[in-house]
């Protein structure tokens, strides 16, 4: 064996290592960047609170920032402001932390030169948070589209979980998800059916309604388009189902006795441990729709959930659910079924789109302004 045999894993090892060292620099250099602008922030709501400084105070000091160090960027008189909304916005989360004993009302109300004095302790607080673990880029949008601490703190870590971008936790905080996920009351019957705590992880992860604003849809959209659509854009719908799914088979095939069925839709749930059986009407819900999702979840334990699975959950989207009809479908149901809505987006009718230009009628229009322009500029010359 050549003494250079294991060069590859040698390699590989190092490669890895190298690789885990630079996560870990950017995400300290992240943090160390956050808690400077904490700091400068605190400083900022400090000292207008102190001497009585209006806002103008903040251009002055954007100003002589940017004079002092010509090359450091994000000082202008826009971020300073953000800074100092970052420390208003975020102590009561900072104090959760740390100081539990004080309501959160309360925490909100703390002066902010004990922060300046407890430097070290609230430096410690701030590192260990959430808060310090997103970009500055999360950080801005979550002024300026969330209000409450909590719901902040909660996108926080939805961003952390899914490893978010800022455009996607633009685009959940956008679709509400915090009320779709969280306030909205849930109809299922995990609480009757399911063990503690998989009841409430199961209820947690459900919406009502789910949003699939990738899926055009007309008046008369039927099931197997929807499919099509959500199978075609299956990242954006394992997005908008959540953390955790992963997507087994679409019109999945069980055989019963003689006959041959399909499932619309068969996930695995990591988390849960467990299959999910997701059935879409293009309609709004029925009675009898129970009882076909509740006969499929039979069959997926029967034939495909092994003793180190949880029992398999059914999901039924629907247009639309009277919510009295739909408890008193699933209330002898002894499996797990959910009843949720759906939203697509609206296609553009088809009595418009006949009187919109066509992509082709567009270019050539374009390919003619373009040629008109040419001429008249020729003619100017």
């Amino acid at each position: 064996m050549s003494a250079l045999s294991r060069y590859p894993e040698f390699l590989q090892r190092v490669k890895h290592q190298i690789q885990q060292a630079q996560v870990k620099v950017a995400t300290s250099a992240n943090q160390q960047l956050l808690l400077s602008y904490w700091q400068v922030g605190g400083l900022i709501l400090s000292y207008q609170q102190q001497q009585g400084w209006g806002s103008k105070v903040i251009d002055r000091l954007s100003a002589d920032l940017r004079h002092t160090y010509p090359g450091l960027e994000g000082f202008s008189t826009r971020n300073l402001g953000y800074m100092k909304k970052f420390v208003t916005a975020n102590l009561p989360l900072i104090l959760q932390h740390g100081v539990a004993e004080l309501p959160l009302a309360e925490q909100s109300q703390v002066d902010v030169d004990f922060i300046l004095e407890k430097t070290a302790d609230f430096e410690t607080l701030f590192l260990a948070s959430p808060l310090s673990k997103v970009t500055w880029s999360h950080h801005i949008i979550l002024l300026d589209k969330v209000k409450d601490p909590a719901q902040r703190l909660w996108y926080i870590e939805q961003s952390l979980q899914g490893s978010w971008g800022r455009n996607v936790l633009r685009h959940q905080i956008d679709l509400g998800l915090y009320q779709r996920q969280v306030t909205t009351p849930k109809l299922t019957n995990f609480q009757r059916t399911l063990p503690q705590p998989q009841s409430d992880l199961a209820t947690q992860l459900l919406k009502d309604p789910y949003v699939f604003d990738f899926v055009m849809a007309t008046a008369k959209t039927k099931e197997r388009n929807i499919e099509d659509q959500l199978v075609q854009h299956v990242t954006k719908f394992l997005l908008e189902l959540g953390q955790g799914f992963a997507f087994v088979g679409r019109q999945y095939p069980i055989r019963v006795g003689d006959g041959e069925y399909y499932i619309d839709l068969l996930f695995y749930h990591i988390r849960l441990r467990c299959y999910v059986v997701v059935e879409l009407k293009a309609r709004d819900f029925e009675p009898g729709d129970a009882g076909q999702i509740n006969f499929y979840v039979n069959v997926i334990n029967d034939y495909l959930r092994t003793p180190d699975d949880n029992p398999t959950i059914g999901l039924l989207l629907c247009k639309g659910k009277n919510e009295a009809l739909a408890e008193y479908a699933l209330g002898g149901m002894k499996n797990p079924l959910g009843v949720a809505d759906y939203e697509l987006t609206k296609a553009v009718p088809e009595t418009l789109k006949s009187q919109l230009p066509s992509i082709e009628e567009l270019e050539n229009e374009l390919r003619e302004e373009g040629t008109d322009s040419e001429t008249k500029g020729r003619r100017e010359d």
